[in-house]
């Protein structure tokens, strides 16, 4: 099993698109990158601890590998946007891939070249490529959210903007 790390906004919606894939065999919604150990919700949200909401999937390569992943991670979000996604401002909602290994990284690196050069967007692709550090868990009632909580994730999910943009610039 290896693990890969995707911040795309709001964790919740980074779940789903990877939950239901062969070779997943499990999605933690978390904080990774910022300073401040052992952080809580109510500290990120500040957006002063340098950490992102992110996902930290745990996969089998041999079923499912890194770079279908990235092919699913990219769809998910407006990589050129520096200050956050969609109805999510703030650096805690930006996007990075968090690469694991050297592999992850030669990987991570030919595909953001692969978006930049596909012409989907004019701006520059802003999406950093970064080391994987500390990952902290989120908070329980973060696990899932879209189950535990569907009628609030549909409407938040509805609201942010996130579905038409993906639609617009990814297609179907």
């Amino acid at each position: 099993m290896e693990q890969a790390t995707f911040a795309g906004g709001c964790f919740w919606c980074m779940v789903t698109p990877f939950e239901e894939q062969p070779g997943i065999h499990g999605i933690v919604s978390g904080y990774i990158g910022g300073t401040t150990v052992n952080p809580t919700y109510e500290q990120i949200k500040t957006g002063t601890t340098g950490h992102y909401e992110a996902v930290q999937i745990t996969f089998d390569p041999t079923i499912f590998p890194y770079e279908k992943l990235l092919e699913l991670y990219w769809p998910q979000i407006d990589p050129t946007d520096a200050d956050g996604q969609f109805q999510d401002r703030g650096p805690q909602y930006r996007t990075a891939i968090f690469y694991h290994n050297e592999e992850q990284l030669v990987a991570a690196l030919a595909s953001k070249e692969q978006v930049a050069a596909s012409g989907r967007f004019t701006d520059e692709i802003v999406t950093e490529i970064i080391p994987a550090v500390t990952f902290y868990e989120a908070e329980e009632y973060h696990q899932d959210y879209h189950h535990k909580n569907p009628k609030h994730y549909k409407e938040d999910r509805e609201q942010s903007g996130r579905d038409p943009f993906i639609a617009e610039h990814w297609g179907k």
